[in-house]
Order: structure tokens, then C-alpha cells, then sequence
């Protein structure tokens, strides 16, 4: 193969790196390639019309014929690209017998994935007793229709690691499911009806309802396990659950009896994150923070005109027996209708004389106590006066529990003002209630003012609508005792997190926890399994009014059972609790339940507990931490042995993916790519707000001007793999994934490279005669062993980054860039002389040790075309090869491949190829330009090696010869020089290939073009009132102009000294 057919790689490729614009670069590409093709195709066919003339002579070469083989295997210019033949589902994947031109990866990872699943290689044996297990969970994804990216990042981690584990000898187990998540999919179910039918879920009622989010569920449910099929994450399908099925629902009740029956489970009226829009309390973590910094007018859910925020407003309350006012401030001026009390400092000498004082208030002539509070009140804040609404407000609910002070909720579940708000104010939406409410006071004249204030708003990220704190009689579970096992776990090493930076966060929380509130007033979920019982005689009849009054079963007829127990001879009804349980509470048990808990399973005493939770730092809380308190209480062991934790993803920009900003990526649109065209598609056949899509749209015009470029799941999977080193959050830039796109089709042209210069009879040998192998090849097996090891214990250390590094540049920078460069004069060797027929086999042998070695080594990242690619490469005679590549064995460190010697010496000629390079640069020299090169060696160590590796640096730095040179000698005239280091020089002979004099002068010419370019800015720089009139996106833009212009001019500054040198010289 020409050289050049197995491009240089751009820095665009490598992680980190400065990517030069894409589309430039792939045409750039795709020219030289084209060029590339041509000469070989060219050299090709003239080397078969010399075999052909030599066979009809009846003088037949060996190396004719083999090069007349590998010339019609070039396709003509008129010839389709290969393609392969169609494969039946299911069936192992049919090859065409020659790789087609290029990579594409929908025919690359067409068929893999549905042999391997038919094959059964994903399912795990609990009977296997043989292979030490090791087990994971996949986060369950909401049931809402589709993944997105993070969820990507989660399979790419997950099916990694599981693959690399299974390739290593292990029981694997990698369990798929799904959460029925009660929020999320009754919102999407609930925006579908009303888009659809025009209804809502209580013009349906509760039953048909639930049948409808059924029937969504069936319908769009299996959108997930697609996606997951085609990221290729290799789950075993034959135990896949969902979080509402038979045997998880069960569990859910078993876990709520059990926990009841310790006490563990009660119930009480507290204060709630309620959403009046979904009517139901949420949890923390489905409430967003927006930051206001003064007065704001938002839109409310609900509500026609905006809304303000961020205003503190001050009124005043008058004294009992007219002898004056308190004056108060607060930023829900409508609550003030549930007050039940004013708080005043005890040391606060302003209002010593008002100590169990009363206030009235002025709507409904209320009597409110004014309390002494050291613990609630700041006496410099304010007027050091602070209203008390116990019912709508956390810091209140507790002055009021401390004060045995009156509850008074004015709010329905609407959040309309009910009843106890007074007959001026029922039925008001509760910021028309904050605008009239502010209206009477004026009137009254007790409004003192309002001013700006810096507040946190809390919105619900489902439904969007501002969050109201609410007293609700609710189900907890009391979380101190649990929570100690669980900080416990990790600090005697039972339970190890990853990174460790986040056990702080760990401690901090649990030791700080609060009893979980898992009641949610849905319809879609687990139904809480308690039933409440209204005695005949009771005083008060409205349900759920008597904390004591209920009965916890695992169906209707234990608690006809337990009722009747605690009521004997009394007359009484049931009814179970509407309410559903928090989505929380069942996904905590999902390490456990997927097992088959509480039934004593095969899988539960095989596969329990799990090795790995796998999951983002955002639910190490919400998620992670309930499932280990779960885990120690219901199991007495934590739920797996280790947690590692991945980044958040977010957009290039940093910003948080939104459906409303547009930013939002589905995976398989970067593996398939998407026009601009569907993306904005996407949007309009959404639940999204008419009024949102326009403005998702401009994000993704902006984002993706061009629509996102088909990538395929194997460079996805990479590119997210190597932005694991972000801890905390990875700004996903999409063309990075192209970049890795890019490094397939560098992987598939190496495996071409090899099918071309292996040829089709080649046998690799059992064997590879370590001592007999040319040095370059000792190298190359050396430097792959020291990366199979590098790469082996990162993994054990759950860096997968740094795994995908070296990968990463063992193929790129030591296979590609050196090994299959050197290797090129050995392939092309005359098998007729002896000495070339060996070194030929020598580096044909350890070519395909690499290659095949090095494909399973990136299987567990890569799973699509390294199975493809390894498929296609000669087998071992009378070998135990494996079907696929993914039950094949993981390489493993090779004792004897070990050689630090040839690795030192090889990366002394790498470091003088560098030197050389640069200096051909500096003078200007064309790869087509070869010249004579001397190295003087100060030192015989050094000549030794030099020596040695003469062919390889003659080869690497386009030379025409290599001459080793003692201190005694000299280099001719003529020659430029760079100093390697202090026992190395290298003396390039440029006579007769560089003009000094023409060089110069060039370099003149341009460095007084970028003179006058950079005067014209500095010029317009200096202008009089610059700095106030010019754009600062001007002025920034005008300063990187003057840099780059600066960093020009140093450039040609050294070129032209490097010259006159060469003059002197």
C-alpha cells in the first residue's frame, strides 16, 4: 500500500486536542485519499502487467504474482464499492470477501448486535458457580419515551466495563429495566390527552386514566430498549423489568409492610414541595433554582398576565388597643392571610415593651400572638419584626411547632385561596390573591413600601409552575437510623465511592438527613398499600383525620384482617389511601428487587449483592443513598460493593441540556445523524410550548447550522468514554465525536492495510521467535504490552479515561504512525533474497499479533467495528478461537514481550526523528524532497543505537541515507543542524534542495504583508475614544488579530535566522 493510505492523525483526533474546522478537513482528506488511491491503484496495475509478461516469457516471480494479487484486488475507477451481502436476523453477519473502501458505520454495526443477543452471550448463568460473578444494575431510564446523551454516557461506562469483565473470566450480569417514573410519564400522558382529546385526567377519571398511561407505555416502552440495542450495550434481555411489573410491585409492598411494622413507615401533616399544577408534593430533586436579583416578571402556569418576583414588601400590623404598629416585610405578601403570629427578638430592646403583646389583623380581626424567637429572628435585618405563617413556610412551620402556634393553610390543591384566606380573597389564584391582597393593604393605609430583594425562586421541572410550600398529611420513613448504616458502609470500606472527592458529600447529607416524604398525590404508581378505617362512632368523619386510624397489608384482605383485629366488635369502613408511592422509594429497591426479592431466588443468592452502581453525581443522594439504607434494613448488606460516579453532560456552551434551549441530543442521532431539517421536526411533533419551540429551534440553527453528522455508536461510545476525566460536568462538543468518527476510518484502513500485505494464503505462526524478531518489531510488541497493562489497571481503577488514552495512543501514535510506517520496506521485501523472505514473514506475524491483540484490547469501548474488523482477520491453525470477539479472552500482560531496553532505545530514535522533522519543516523541505542526514554521536552507547535504528529514522524522516559520524568527524558544508541534546546532533544536507537566497526573500515579502496588517489594526487600536465607541466583541477580536499577527511575525522572524545560517554555513 502508497504510503500515505494510513493518513497522519490531526490533532482533531486526539483528546484535548485543536481541532481545525471539520468541513475543511474532511474535503482536505477525502482529496488526499482520492490522490493516494489513485497512484497505488496506478502502481498496482503496472505491477500486475509485469507479472503478466513475465508469465507469458515462462519467467514466473513469486513477488510479481503476489503483487499482481493485491493490483486486482483494487477496484476500478468504474466498480462499486464492495458491499456486504444481506445477513437473516439473527444470523452471524455475512462479509463481503473485500472491505469496502471506506468506513461506514451503519454497515459496520448492521447485524452484530442482534447475533450476539440470538447467540446468548448476554445472558448470565446463576448456576455457573465456576467464574466469580460480576454484576450491575442499569440506572432504570424514566419511561417517557427516549434517552437521551446522559443516558448515552451511562450505557457507554456501563457496557465497558461489562465487557471488559466479561472478556476477563467473569459470571456477567448487566440487568435492563425500566422505571414507571410517576411524575414524569403522567405529566407526558397528561399533555397527550389534552393535545389530543382535549381533555384532562379528571375528565377521565382515575381508572381510565391509568389504562391510558398503560397503553403509552406499551406503545412507546420499547423505544428505550432500541436505543440501548443500538449504543450495543449488551444487556441481558431475558431479566428485564419494569418497576411497576408483578414481581417489582410486589416487592414494593413488602418493603412498605415491613418498614411500617418497624416503625420505620408513619404518618404526619409537615410541609411539603407542592405543585399546584400536578397537584401533588415532589420531591427536592424535580425542583430547579432560579437566582433573582431584584424585581423579575415571570410567567406562571396558570396564569394570563406575568408574575413579580423578587420584591420585598413591608406593611404593618397594628396593635391590640390601638397603641401602635409592627411593621413586617416579606416576599409573599398573599401568605400574609394565613399568619397566625409575629416574632420579635427577646434581647431586642425596641420591642422589650411589646413581650406577649397582640397583634389584629386587619382583614378578619384575628388576635396574633407576637412571640420571642432568638432562633428565627435577626435583629439587624429589616425591622426586626417577622410574620409567621406556619402552614406555607419551612423557617415558620418550625417557629410555630417551638410556639404551639395555629395552622392555617389558605390554599386549595389548585392553589386558589380557599375559605380560611376570608371571603374577599376565596376562589382568587393566588397571585391574583398577592396583587389584591397588596391592593387593600394600600387602601388601609398600612402598606410601608417595597424594595428590590436577591431571592431563589423554586421551580418544579416538571410542570414549571412555582413551587408552594403546603401542610399535607403525608407518609415518611424515618431515615436517621438508616442513614448512620449507610455512612457506616463506606467508612469501614464495605462500600467504596468513586471519585472519593464525593464521600464528603456523602457524610454531609446523611448526617444531615430529614425523614422522606414518600407520598405522592398521583394516579400512576404504587398505590400505597395502607387503608384507612372510619369507626362508626368517630367524631370526625373527613378521611385520613386520625393519624391512628389506619391499617397496613399487603392486599385489601390483610387489612380487613388487621382492622378487625384492632377493632374487634366495632362497625367500620375501609378505604385504601389514593395516594401513590415516591418513584424513589421502588427504584431503591430496583439492586435487590430485580433479583427477585423478597423470594429467595437463585439470581438473589448468586448475583447478590451487585458488584457496581454506576450512575451520575446528581442522584447520589436522591437515588444511591436510599438504595444502601434500603439495602442494609430490608437485605442486611449493602446493595453492591462499589459506586462510581459519572459527570453531568451538558451542552458545548456549559449550558444544562434543556428541551426548551434546543440542546437536548438523542444519541442515536449522532450515531445515524440528523439534518437541521429533523431536528426541528423533532420539536414540533413535542409536548413543548408553542412559544418554546421558536426558541429551541434558534438554539439548534445555532448549534447545529449543518444537523449533526452520522458519528456511529463505536466513536460515540468513545468520545464519552474519554470525557470521563471530567468529574463534574463534560461540555459535550459534538465534534469531538466526528473527530473519533474520523479515527474508525483510520482503524479500518490499518485492518485493509494488513488484508493488502498479508495476502490471502497467510497463516499466522503459533509462535513469535522473540530474539529472531527485527527490532522494530520487538518494539511495537513491547510498547503494546505496556499498554495492555496500563490499560488493564485502569480499568480496575475505574479510570476509564485513561484506558481509552492508551488505547488510543498505542493505535494511533505507535501502531500507526511508526509500526506500520517502518514495516513498510519489510512487507515490500523480495522474497527471493533470504534475509528479506525472513524479516517479511517476521513483521507479517507480529503485524497480525498487533492487530488482533490490539482489537481486543478496544473491544469493551469500540464493540461494533472491532467484532467487524477482528472477523476479518486470518486465523491460528488448529486454534480454540472463539465465535466472536467478545467472549474472547481480554489480553493479558505476555511476560515475555517486556523488553525496557528496546523501548529506551526506541524512544531515543523517536526523539531524533522529531528533531529531524522540525528541521525539514524549518528549511521548508516537501515529503517528496529526501536528503542525506549525518548524526553525530558523542558517545558509542549512542552509536550503537543510532546505528540500529537507522532504517527506522531514514524511513520516518524522509531520507535518502543515514550516516553515523563519531566525534573525530565532521559533516560536510552545506548541511543545517540540530542540536537532539547533549550527546546527539543531527546535521541535515540541504545543498542543492534549498535556495537560501529565494527563501529569503519570500520570507521578506510576507513578513511585510503581516507588518502592514498588523499596523492597520494597531492603528484603529490607538484611535481617540476606541475603548468606549468599538463593540467589546470588536475590540476582542481585533486583539487576538494583533496576537496572531505578533506569533506570525516571531515565525518568520526564526525561519529567516534558520536560513542565514544555512548561508553562513
Amino acid at each position: 500500500m502508497a504510503p500515505g493510505a494510513v493518513e497522519k492523525a490531526e490533532a482533531a483526533f486526539a483528546p484535548g486536542g485543536v481541532e481545525e474546522d471539520p468541513e475543511k478537513k474532511k474535503k482536505r482528506e477525502e482529496k488526499a485519499k482520492e490522490k493516494e488511491l489513485k497512484k497505488l491503484k496506478a502502481a498496482q496495475k503496472a505491477e500486475a502487467a509485469k507479472a503478466a509478461q513475465a508469465a507469458k516469457a515462462g519467467q514466473p516471480s513469486k513477488k510479481a504474482e503476489e503483487k499482481a494479487k493485491k493490483a486486482a484486488a483494487v477496484p476500478a475507477e468504474n466498480e462499486e464499492d464492495p458491499a456486504d451481502p444481506p445477513t437473516p436476523d439473527g444470523e452471524k453477519k455475512r462479509l463481503a470477501p473485500e472491505m469496502a473502501k471506506s468506513y461506514s458505520p451503519a454497515a459496520v454495526e448492521a447485524s452484530w448486535y442482534q447475533w450476539w443477543e440470538k447467540s446468548g452471550y448476554f445472558v448470565a448463568d446463576a448456576t455457573d458457580k465456576r467464574k466469580p460473578p460480576f454484576v450491575i444494575v442499569v440506572p432504570p431510564p424514566n419511561v417517557t419515551g427516549a434517552l437521551h446523551i446522559g443516558h448515552g454516557l451511562t450505557a457507554a461506562i456501563e457496557d465497558t466495563i461489562v465487557r471488559w469483565r466479561r472478556m476477563s473470566g467473569y459470571n456477567t450480569l448487566w440487568v435492563p429495566g425500566c422505571d414507571h417514573a410517576g411524575i414524569a410519564t403522567q405529566v407526558v400522558v397528561e399533555k397527550k390527552i389534552k393535545k389530543d382529546l382535549g381533555l384532562n385526567r379528571h375528565d377521565l377519571g382515575r381508572e381510565k386514566f391509568v389504562a391510558e398511561v398503560w397503553k403509552w407505555k406499551e406503545s412507546y416502552g420499547g423505544k428505550i430498549g432500541k436505543q440501548q440495542r443500538g449504543i450495543g450495550a449488551s444487556l441481558d434481555w431475558s431479566r428485564e423489568c419494569f418497576t411497576m411489573d408483578e414481581k417489582r410491585s410486589a416487592a414494593v409492598t413488602e418493603a412498605f409492610v415491613r418498614l411500617f411494622k418497624e416503625k420505620l413507615i408513619y404518618r404526619d401533616n409537615r410541609l411539603v414541595n407542592w405543585d399546584c399544577i400536578l397537584r401533588t408534593a415532589v420531591s427536592d430533586i424535580e425542583v430547579d433554582y432560579i437566582d433573582l436579583l431584584g424585581r423579575t416578571m415571570l410567567r406562571v402556569p396558570g396564569h394570563d398576565d406575568l408574575v413579580e418576583f423578587g420584591v420585598i414588601t413591608s406593611f404593618a400590623y397594628p396593635l391590640e388597643g390601638g397603641e401602635g404598629e409592627i411593621v413586617v416585610a416579606t416576599t409573599r405578601i398573599e401568605t400574609m392571610l394565613g399568619d397566625t403570629a409575629v416574632a420579635i427578638h427577646p434581647e431586642d430592646p425596641r420591642y422589650k415593651h411589646l413581650h406577649g403583646k397582640f397583634v389584629v389583623h386587619p382583614f378578619n380581626k384575628r388576635k396574633l400572638p407576637i412571640v420571642c424567637d432568638a432562633e428565627l429572628v435577626d435583629m439587624s435585618f429589616g425591622t426586626g419584626a417577622v410574620k409567621i405563617t406556619p402552614a406555607h413556610d419551612p423557617n415558620d412551620f418550625e417557629t410555630g411547632k417551638r410556639h404551639n402556634l395555629e395552622f392555617i393553610n389558605i390554599l386549595t390543591d389548585e392553589g386558589n385561596i380557599n375559605s380560611n384566606g376570608g371571603k374577599d380573597y376565596e376562589g382568587l389564584k393566588r397571585f391574583e390573591a398577592r396583587v389584591a391582597v397588596l391592593k387593600a393593604l394600600n387602601e388601609m393605609g398600612l402598606y410601608r413600601g417595597a424594595a428590590d430583594n436577591p431571592m431563589r425562586l423554586g421551580i418544579c421541572s416538571r410542570s414549571n409552575d412555582v413551587i408552594e410550600p403546603m401542610i399535607k398529611p403525608q407518609w415518611y420513613v424515618s431515615c436517621d437510623g438508616m442513614a448512620k448504616e449507610a455512612c457506616d458502609v463506606v467508612r469501614d470500606g464495605r462500600l467504596e465511592i468513586v471519585p472519593k472527592q464525593f464521600e464528603d458529600v456523602w457524610f454531609r447529607w446523611l448526617e444531615n438527613i430529614r425523614d422522606w416524604c414518600i407520598s405522592r398525590q398521583l394516579w400512576w404508581g404504587h398505590r400505597v398499600p395502607a387503608w384507612y378505617v372510619t369507626l362508626e362512632d368517630d367524631e370526625l368523619t373527613e378521611f385520613g383525620v386520625y393519624n391512628d386510624h389506619w391499617v397496613v397489608g399487603r392486599d385489601a384482605k390483610e387489612a380487613e384482617k388487621l382492622a378487625s383485629e384492632k377493632y374487634p366488635g366495632k362497625t367500620y369502613t375501609l378505604a385504601q389511601d389514593p395516594d401513590v408511592l415516591d418513584t424513589w422509594f421502588s427504584s431503591g429497591l430496583f439492586p435487590f428487587s430485580v433479583m427477585g426479592w423478597p423470594e429467595n431466588t437463585a439470581d438473589l443468592q448468586t448475583f447478590y449483592p451487585t458488584s457496581l452502581l454506576e450512575t451520575g453525581h446528581d442522584i447520589l443522594f436522591f437515588w444511591v443513598a436510599r438504595m444502601v439504607m434500603l439495602g442494609m434494613k430490608l437485605t442486611g448488606q449493602p446493595p453492591f460493593k462499589q459506586v462510581l460516579l459519572h459527570a453531568m453532560v451538558r451542552d458545548a456552551h456549559g449550558r444544562k441540556m434543556s428541551k426548551s434551549l434546543g440542546n437536548v441530543i438523542d444519541p442515536m442521532e449522532v450515531i445515524h445523524g440528523i439534518s437541521l431539517k429533523e431536528l426541528h421536526k423533532r420539536l414540533e411533533e413535542g409536548n413543548l410550548d408553542p412559544r418554546e419551540v421558536e426558541k429551541a429551534k434558534a438554539g439548534q440553527t445555532l448549534d447545529f447550522p449543518n444537523g449533526i453528522a452520522e458519528c456511529g455508536a463505536d466513536a460515540l461510545r468513545f468520545a464519552l468514554v474519554a470525557y470521563t476525566a471530567q468529574s463534574v460536568n463534560i461540555n459535550l462538543d459534538i465534534q469531538r465525536v466526528v473527530g473519533y468518527r474520523h479515527w474508525c476510518n483510520k482503524l479500518w484502513n490499518v485492518i485493509r492495510f494488513a488484508m493488502m500485505n498479508l495476502g490471502s494464503d497467510f497463516v499466522p505462526s503459533q509462535q513469535l521467535d522473540l530474539a529472531s524478531l527485527p527490532f522494530g518489531c520487538q518494539w511495537i510488541l513491547a510498547v503494546l504490552n505496556s499498554t495492555v497493562e496500563k490499560t488493564v489497571n485502569s480499568f480496575e481503577a475505574l479510570n476509564l479515561s485513561e484506558a481509552s488514552t492508551a488505547m488510543y495512543s498505542w493505535w494511533l501514535y505507535q501502531l500507526c504512525d511508526v509500526f506500520i510506517e517502518i514495516s513498510k520496506p519489510a512487507l515490500n521485501g523480495d522474497d527471493a533474497d533470504p534475509a528479506a523472505a525472513q524479516a517479511k514473514k517476521a513483521t507479517r506475524d507480529t503485524l497480525w499479533v498487533c492487530l488482533e491483540t490490539g482489537l481486543r484490547l478496544l473491544h469493551p469501548i469500540m464493540p461494533f467495528l472491532t467484532e467487524e474488523l477482528w472477523q476479518r482477520l486470518p486465523r491460528r491453525q488448529e486454534e480454540d478461537v472463539k465465535s466472536s470477539i467478545m467472549i474472547s479472552p481480554y489480553p493479558s500482560v505476555v511476560k515475555e514481550w517486556r523488553n525496557s531496553t528496546v523501548e529506551l532505545e526506541m524512544n531515543s530514535i523517536e526523539i531524533a526523528v522529531r528533531a529531524i522533522r522540525s528541521l525539514r519543516m524549518n528549511y521548508g523541505l516537501q515529503p517528496k524532497q529526501r536528503c542525506a542526514l549525518y548524526l553525530l554521536c558523542r558517545t558509542p552507547e549512542v552509536a550503537d543505537v543510532m546505528t540500529k535504528g537507522s532504517d527506522i529514522i531514514s524511513t520516518l524522516a524522509t531520507l535518502s541515507s543515514v550516516k553515523i559520524i563519531l566525534e573525530a568527524e565532521s559533516a560536510p558544508a552545506g548541511c543545517a543542524v540540530s542540536i537532539v541534546d547533549e550527546q546527539l546532533s543531527a546535521y541535515l544536507l540541504l545543498t542543492g534542495l534549498v535556495d537560501a537566497n529565494v527563501e529569503l526573500s519570500k520570507l521578506q515579502k510576507k513578513k511585510e504583508e503581516v507588518e502592514r496588517f498588523r499596523e492597520a489594526i494597531t492603528k484603529r487600536m490607538n484611535a481617540p475614544g476606541y475603548a468606549d465607541k468599538v463593540p467589546a466583541n470588536v475590540q476582542e477580536d481585533n486583539l487576538t488579530k494583533v496576537n496572531k499577527y505578533t506569533a506570525e511575525l516571531a515565525t518568520i522572524e526564526e525561519a529567516c535566522e534558520n536560513f542565514q545560517r544555512l548561508l553562513i554555513g
